[in-house]
C-alpha cells in the first residue's frame, strides 16, 4: 500500500511476528475473541430465515446472517453454496423470497434506496465493464449518495476520492480509461469507489480474486484496517488462509445452507473442511505469525488409495511438524 497508511485508530498491524500461544481463541491481530463479543454489541448487518430459489433451485435455504458493528465476516463454502447470493440479498440486489435484512437496526425494505446507498457498499466479484470513464472519475461517483440532485462534486469529495485510490494503490492510473486496466486493477479502483462512499458497511464478493498474491495481503489487510477504525465487512473468501487471518468471524455455506459459523478455529477444522469440501487438511497454527494455518493434502475420497500421508501432522499442535508436511499440500482453495 502507500507509504503512508492511514492514521488508525489503534495502529493494529499484521507483520509477521512470534506470539506465544494463547489457550483462549483470538483472531489474526492476537486479540482475544471473548472481548471482541464485549465490544460488538450493535448488529451492523442482520439477515434472518433469507430464502431465495430460481428456476426450482433452492439458492438460500432459510439463512441467517449477523455481523456486529465494527467486525470482519468471512463467507466461506464451496462453489453454488449461495455466498453471492447472500451478499446481492443483502446489498437488495436481488430480490429474496422470504426473511428479512435489517441494516444498522432498520428494516431494508423499508429504506430509501439512497439511504442504502449511504449505509452500503458493494465490491462485485467480476469488476463491470465500464467504457470511457477515467478510474479517478469512477471513484468519484462512490460520492453520489452524498450527494443534493443537484449539486455538483466539490474539493471535499476530490479529496476523499483521491484518498480512497491511495489507499488502494490505484492513483498511478488515475487517468486511465477503465478498459485500459487489468481485471485486477479495475477491481482495486471499485474497491476505491467503494471505500470513496464512505459506507457504514462493506460488502465484498471474493475481493481478491483477480488479484496477484501481493495485493491479495495489501487488500486484505486495508479491508482489516478499515474495520478496526469502525466500518462493518462482510466478504466471499475462498482461500481459506486468508479468511482465517484476516476475519473476526466465519460463516461456513454449503448447498444454501449455513452448515456453521464462529471464530475461525472453531469453524475451520480438518473434520469440518473434510466434510463440506471433500479435501482432506491439516490444520495448525503457523510458527511465523501464530496465525490458523490450512494445508490442503488430498481429494478425499483419494486418501484412500494414496501414498499416506504423516497423519501426525494433522493431529499433531506442532507447527513445525505441520510445515513438514507441505510438499504434500496446497496452501488454500480457489
Amino acid at each position: 500500500m502507500s507509504k503512508h497508511p492511514p492514521s488508525l485508530s489503534n495502529g493494529n498491524s499484521h507483520a509477521p511476528e512470534r506470539r506465544t500461544r494463547d489457550a483462549r481463541p483470538q483472531d489474526a491481530r492476537g486479540v482475544p475473541l471473548q472481548a471482541q463479543a464485549k465490544r460488538h454489541r450493535t448488529a451492523a448487518v442482520e439477515a434472518q430465515a433469507l430464502s431465495f430459489s430460481v428456476n426450482a433451485k433452492q439458492l438460500l435455504d432459510r439463512v441467517d446472517l449477523r455481523a456486529e458493528s465494527g467486525q470482519f465476516v468471512g463467507l466461506i463454502g464451496p462453489n453454488g453454496a449461495g455466498k453471492t447470493t447472500l451478499l446481492r440479498s443483502i446489498s437488495n440486489v436481488l430480490s429474496y423470497d422470504e426473511g428479512s435484512v435489517r441494516l444498522l437496526g432498520e428494516d431494508l425494505d423499508k429504506l430509501p434506496a439512497r439511504q442504502v446507498a449511504e449505509i452500503l457498499a458493494l465490491v462485485p466479484q467480476i469488476a463491470p465493464y465500464t467504457q470511457g470513464f477515467t478510474a479517478f472519475e469512477l471513484v468519484l461517483m462512490g460520492r453520489y449518495p452524498h450527494m443534493g440532485r443537484f449539486q455538483v462534486e466539490g474539493k471535499e469529495d476530490d479529496a476523499i476520492a483521491e484518498r480512497a485510490m491511495r489507499l488502494t494503490e490505484t492513483e498511478s492510473f488515475a487517468t486511465r480509461t477503465l478498459e485500459t486496466l487489468s481485471g485486477g486493477e479495475r477491481q482495486r479502483v471499485f474497491l476505491a469507489r467503494a471505500i470513496a462512499q464512505q459506507p457504514r458497511v462493506l460488502l465484498l464478493d471474493e475481493p481478491t480474486s483477480n488479484l496477484d498474491v501481493l495485493h491479495q495481503l495489501k487488500i486484505l489487510k486495508l479491508v482489516r484496517d478499515l474495520v478496526d477504525e469502525g466500518l462493518t465487512a462482510v466478504a466471499a473468501i475462498h482461500d481459506l488462509n486468508m479468511a482465517a487471518r484476516f476475519c473476526d468471524r466465519l460463516v461456513l455455506l454449503a448447498e444454501g445452507e449455513v452448515r456453521t459459523e464462529g471464530a475461525p478455529g472453531d469453524v475451520l477444522t480438518a473434520e469440518t473442511i473434510e466434510t463440506v469440501f471433500g479435501v482432506e487438511a491439516a490444520v495448525y497454527r503457523e510458527p511465523a505469525t501464530g496465525a490458523l494455518a490450512i494445508s490442503l493434502i488430498a481429494p478425499a475420497e483419494a486418501a484412500a488409495v494414496e501414498a499416506p500421508v504423516r497423519r501426525e501432522t494433522t493431529a499433531s499442535r506442532s507447527g513445525e511438524q505441520a510445515v513438514a508436511a507441505r510438499s504434500e499440500a496446497t496452501s488454500g482453495i480457489r
